[in-house]
């Protein structure tokens, strides 16, 4: 595999994939923070440390296979372009923090690109898993071997009473945080997500945007991921972080059909008028491209629209980020550019969807 292997394509491999619950949660990830013992942690600045970690890291692992993962290719951020890095993160592959350690930063990325592993991001090793659907205790388990196979190989800083050291506090313990992507429109159409939001916070859990700490629900697109992880064991987390993803999604199923109950028409008109948008404008802003993309999901969810695959969001959501648009139009774009470029990629992805059914 070579980095543009990894940028050329919008969707991951395993993004193809159906898990459970898929008509509203898009993608569970497993986190987990490590970092080298007796080496400063990145927050300290010590370059030297950071590079010893990056030169272990290249030995150990680039270009090693692991079962199903395939072969691991190490990309270094300060060997790539602008463009190159910005894909990369809205791939989330990379984190926007990491993007910008172009000194000492790099990524491991599997084949499948189900895994990547970040160097040198706030902790030495930010191990991250993703799979589609609702798949929480499968991913957990596949990221603790994950986690095994690094540590065969690397000797993690560890506290027997406080567990595993990290550069936040919020981390130490298991390092684990785990994240649900969860497209909820109805919640967000009716306004309950202003009521639901302060209480997930009040269980000791999180609600952020698609591109996680700072970002915005852009298409309604929803993280749920735990805050803590000290005093409480990963399995524990993982339970702790299902229970209440379950009830949301419970919560949008029941919005769904009260909408469709209360307001069946005007819904319908809303996710065509969304359709119509996209399939005919000639400029369009990226929140504009995303709300529509969100109503042409909900759409497809719910059977009003047969002829365009559900996967369209996941697509789109990412081919019509800025990284992507520059990268398809192999040059820097301007604002207006880009908002150019962008309806016309999508136009040309619907009238393909068309073809295809």
């Amino acid at each position: 595999m070579s980095l543009q292997d990894f940028i050329n394509d919008a969707i991951s491999p395993w993004m193809n994939n159906e898990g459970n619950d898929s008509d509203i949660v898009l993608s569970t990830r497993i986190r987990l923070a490590r970092n080298l013992e007796q080496v400063p942690f990145p927050t300290s600045q010590d370059q030297e440390s950071q590079q010893k970690v990056l030169q272990h890291v290249e030995q150990e692992f680039n270009e090693q296979s692991y079962e199903s993962f395939k072969q691991f290719q190490l990309v270094k951020i300060g060997e790539l372009e602008p463009i190159e890095k910005r894909v990369l993160v809205e791939k989330h592959l990379i984190s926007p923090n990491l993007a910008e350690n172009t000194e000492t930063g790099a990524v491991l990325i599997s084949e499948n690109e189900q895994a990547s592993i970040m160097v040198n991001e706030e902790d030495h090793l930010r191990i991250q898993l993703y799979y589609p659907g609702f798949e929480l205790s499968e991913a957990l388990q596949q990221a603790q071997k994950l986690d095994d196979w690094f540590e065969e190989r690397t000797r993690y800083a560890f506290d027997e009473h406080k567990g595993y050291l990290t550069s936040c506090p919020t981390n130490v313990g298991t390092g684990l945080r785990a994240s649900i992507m969860m497209h909820l429109p109805a919640l967000t159409i009716t306004n309950q997500m202003n009521q639901i939001v302060p209480e997930i916070n009040k269980l000791g859990l999180v609600v952020r945007g698609i591109y996680g700490e700072g970002s915005e629900a852009l298409g309604q697109l929803y993280q749920i991921s735990n805050q803590m992880t000290l005093g409480k064991s990963e399995e524990d987390i993982v339970e702790d972080l299902k229970s209440v993803v379950k009830q949301v999604i419970e919560s949008e199923r029941k919005a769904r059909e009260w909408i469709m109950q209360q307001s069946g028409i005007q819904l319908e008109d809303r996710i065509f008028r969304s359709y119509g948008v996209l399939a005919h404008s000639r400029i369009i802003e990226s929140k504009e491209a995303a709300k529509c993309l969100s109503d042409v999901r909900l759409g497809i969810d719910i059977g009003l629209i047969k002829n365009v695959s559900k996967n369209i969001l996941n697509e789109l959501m990412v081919l019509t980020q800025p990284g992507f648009l520059q990268h398809y139009a192999k040059k820097s774009l301007h604002p207006n550019e880009r908002d150019w470029f962008r309806a016309n990629l999508i136009r040309e992805r619907l009238q393909l969807e068309q073809y295809k059914n």
